[in-house]
This record gives C-alpha cells, structure tokens and sequence, in this order.
C-alpha cells in the first residue's frame, strides 16, 4: 500500500511533536534510572533485616527534628525484633516485655509508631492493637503510622503495601498487599484509649504504650481501672493465647502502676528492661544491670539528658516524680524527706510585700476538737524571680484544735487581717460532709477569694514538689514562735505524729505554682 506524501508528512510532524514533548537522556541519566531500582532493592531488603536501619531511614516521615541516636534506641530495636521473628514464625513467646524508660527518650517513635510499620515490611499480615491513657494520643500514634505507609519513600521502597481505601481511619486501618499477582487482605491496626471498648478485634500483637496519665496516677481508683482493664480486657484479644505477645513501655508512675502490678504477680513469662535516665543514684535498677557499659558519666543519653537536665527535671518533678519516671523506681520519699535546716529565717518587718509575686492562705481542716489532728492556716509568698530563681517565704502559721464554730470564726477573722489581697484556699474533704463544710467555709468568706481544693493522691506525694524546693534552700519564715513547732513537724515528715501544717504548706505552694508547667495540683 502507498503512503500519500501528505501522509508521511504528517507522521513526521506527529513524530517530531512527541520528541519536543519527550525529553533526552544524557548517559549519565539513563545510568541512574537504571540504577535507581537496584538502589532501592537494596535498601528496601535492609530495612527488613534491621529495625534499626529502618528507623533512620524512616526518621523524616514522622519528625521534623534531627534524629538523635543513642544505644539504646539500638538495644531496643534488637529486642523487639526478636519478638517479632517469633511471632511472624508462628511460635510459641517467650515472654511478655516490659520497658520502663523516662520520657524524651524516642519511645514511643520506636515502639508505637514506627515498630508496627517495620512488621508489615516482613509480614503484612499482622493485626495490631496499640493503646495509651488517652485517646488522643492513641490517634497521633496510628496517624503517624498511617502517614509512614502513605509516604513517597514507603511506596519507592515497599510498592507491594497499601493502605486499603474503604478501610482508612485512624482509628482503625487495614493494608492490602500484593502476592503472585493478587491483591490479598493485609494486617491493620487498631488505635485506643485504655479503657476503651475492644469487643470483636483481636490482634498478633499488643502495644500498650503509657497506659497512665502522669497528672492521675497517684490516684488508686485510676491505676486500678488501669490494671483492670489490662487484665481482663486487652489480654483476651490476642489472635493466638500462646504466640500474642504483650508490649508494655512507660515511666514508672506508681508502686501499682501496670509495671508494678505486674511484677508483683512474680510471673515467668515477663522480661523487663529498666533503662534509668540516670544511675548515680538508680544504678540498682537498671535492668539487665550489664547495661551500665553504655552509660557515659552515669547518663543514659548526655547529649539530650545532662546533668543539668536532670536537675530541672527533678526541681519539676519533685523527689517522687523524679525517682519514678528518671529512676524508674516511683517510691515516695522516707524520713529525711525535709532538710528541715535549710529553712531560712528573716526577721518580722523586713519583708517587702511590692516583691510578692502572689499571696495564698491555704486551710488545713481539722473535722473536731477530738480527733488528734490540728486545723491549721498556712500563709506563704511566692517572690518575684531574681537571677532566675525562685523563693518563697511562710508569712504565719494559724494552728489549733478548735471546734467547728470557733474554727470558722478564726478563719473569718484570720481573712479580714490578711486583707483581699490574699487568696483563700482550704481543702475540701471526700463526701457529702466534706462539700457542705467547704460550701459553709466560702459563704463564710463572702467578699473574699476563697476557693474549695480536691486534691489527689497522698500527702506524701502533694509535699514532694515543695520539700524540693525546702532542701534547695529556697524557703524562708518570717521569725514567729510558731518556727519550733512546723520546723519539727516537717523534720518527722511523713513519719511524725502529725501532718497537718505540711499538708497546708504543700497545698499553698501548689496553688501558688498552679499555672506552671509540671507541678501537681
């Protein structure tokens, strides 16, 4: 057949078109497109062969900060890997883990985020469910798990995964995967708060990453809702009673916090790595204790947690905060909890009010003349910061024994010497009886700022954040007679036979701080 000469120059017009439209590859290009897939083969297959390797690979698709290696992100990932293998192998577990490792430390990058994605790259057919004490946090774990998988450099490395369409939520999303040409049903993860309902889901493995919120833990019906809920409902969803394993990593919060709780339960089948941020003072709790090699100058990590940080942390926290969620050992401090010398004394009359930074009264109140226990009103000053420290200083101490009628009377008269310019806090007991008290006390107070206070957990635990401060040397008195008597009481504390004028002192220094960040109000 003859082609028309206007035809052929047609298809050479059309041809030229298409090579304006197609760009031309130097040899060098098309060195590195040929390259290019053997590159990513490479890389794809070590990601699947060490965790560690696909974390920093990984690293910019979930943070925007500079990866900050440390050994035991590698320690870590070696662990978890063998759980894995065993559990993509169909055997029996070993053991449940535990890590008990403080905050700041990539934990939860590690193990709730990034962990589950690594096991899909080997075995996408595994079902997760992932918790935390909120749900909200439980959902910014599985988003950034979601995001991982949706990634450009996810789909360069592993094209074979998705994310199944009418199954995407953050909640709960499912993968589909490609095997010999067909699109099979993969693995997914199931996000929730402790607590939450999990009726019909059960999973390969389980990941319950801090199950307690640091602000509620020192309250017993929360840890042991916690507990509850842990052992009678997460640990029926396993897919296989005898492969399941367990995954628990949190800062020790409580001596019956889940690690806690646990633990007491002397069971076999349990390994707990304890990694303190610090061993000069918690060395006898690193677990396994050949750890120690790897610290430098007692640290865990010194680049991100110095010294320094340390101290921050445990002026923050206070000596019980800091001993749990650093030491990994939540004990409350015993005797010698109040260096009680190092109170200073000023004398009356050279206090300058215009350097108060706030003004509390806090009441401490005793139910009847016979019960043992004292009334007392506590007021303290918090200073204006000089040279970035703070101070404070105990203006009067109001103590006795008083029946309910006379106790409101001195109260009331005790707020008209103070003067408006003093907020009135007292604490509220559990009850019926204990609100009617309070709502008695600020009709009282009419005129005045008087709030009633519920506060949490033990005595012990709300005067941790303030004996800090009273052994730092940060704590005057104004020179009274009433000096001998607390300076006694807080000496004893918490074994002393009364605890009254600490709990009020506790509950104004709180108060007083109730706006920065980490104290416990």
């Amino acid at each position: 057949m003859k082609v028309s000469n206007a035809s052929r120059a047609g298809f050479i017009r059309t041809k030229q078109a298409i090579l304006r439209r197609t760009p031309v590859l130097t040899t060098a290009q098309r060195i590195s497109n040929a390259i290019l897939p053997k590159a990513n083969e490479f890389i794809a297959e070590k990601c699947r062969r060490d965790f560690a390797y696909f974390i920093k690979e990984f690293w910019p698709e979930v943070s925007a900060d500079e990866l900050s290696w440390n050994w035991h992100i590698d320690y870590l990932a070696q662990e978890l890997m063998k759980i894995a293998r065993t559990v993509g192998a169909g055997k029996p577990r070993e053991n449940d883990l535990i890590v008990n490792i403080p905050p700041g430390t990539t934990k939860s990058i590690t193990i709730s985020i990034m962990f589950p994605v690594w096991c899909w790259i080997n075995w996408p057919w595994m079902r997760f469910i992932a918790t935390s004490y909120s749900m909200q946090l439980a959902l910014e774990h599985a988003e950034a798990s979601r995001d991982m998988v949706r990634s450009q450099r996810f789909r360069e490395l592993f094209p074979t995964i998705d994310i199944k369409r009418d199954k995407d939520t953050k909640s709960n999303f499912r993968l589909t995967y490609m095997q010999d040409g067909e699109m099979i049903r993969g693995g997914n993860r199931l996000s929730t708060s402790v607590g939450g309902t999990l009726t019909g889901f059960h999973a390969h493995i389980l990941i319950v990453d801090d199950p307690l919120d640091p602000n509620r833990s020192v309250s017993p019906v929360e840890v042991k809702s916690t507990n509850r809920w842990m052992e009678q409902t997460l640990s029926t969803r396993k897919v296989n009673k005898a492969i399941t394993p367990t995954i628990l990593v949190m800062q020790r919060l409580h001596q019956n916090d889940p690690t806690g709780h646990i633990l007491d339960k002397k069971r076999d089948n349990v390994r707990l790595i304890s990694i303190p941020g610090e061993i000069r003072e918690f060395k006898k709790y690193l677990n396994p204790p050949e750890l120690a090699k790897y610290y430098i100058n007692d640290l865990l990590d010194p680049k991100r947690m110095n010294w320094k940080v340390m101290e921050d942390m445990k002026a923050t926290l206070g000596q019980y905060g800091y001993a749990g969620q650093v030491g990994q050992h939540p004990v409350p401090p015993g005797g010698g909890m109040f260096k009680a010398d190092r109170f200073a004394a000023v004398l009356p009359g050279t206090v300058d009010p215009s350097k108060f930074d706030g003004v509390i009264r806090y009441w401490d109140k005793a139910g009847t003349t016979d019960s043992g226990a004292y009334t007392v009103g506590l007021k303290m000053a918090r200073l204006k910061v000089v040279r970035g420290v703070t101070k404070y200083i105990i203006l009067d101490v109001k103590r006795g024994q008083w029946s309910s009628e006379k106790r409101e009377a001195i109260i009331k008269s005790t707020a008209e010497a103070d003067g408006v310019d003093t907020i009135i806090w007292h604490e509220q007991e559990p009850g019926s009886g204990g609100k009617e008290s309070a709502e008695s006390t600020i009709s009282n107070l009419t005129g005045f700022s008087a709030y009633a206070d519920r506060p949490t957990g033990d005595k012990v635990f709300r005067a941790d954040p303030y004996s800090v401060q009273v052994n730092n040397g940060n704590v005057m008195m104004v020179q009274a007679d009433w000096n001998n008597k607390y300076v006694d009481e807080c000496r004893y504390f918490p074994f002393g036979t009364y605890k009254d004028q600490v709990d009020a002192s506790s509950g104004a220094f709180n108060k007083l701080n109730a706006g920065k960040k980490g104290w416990i109000l």
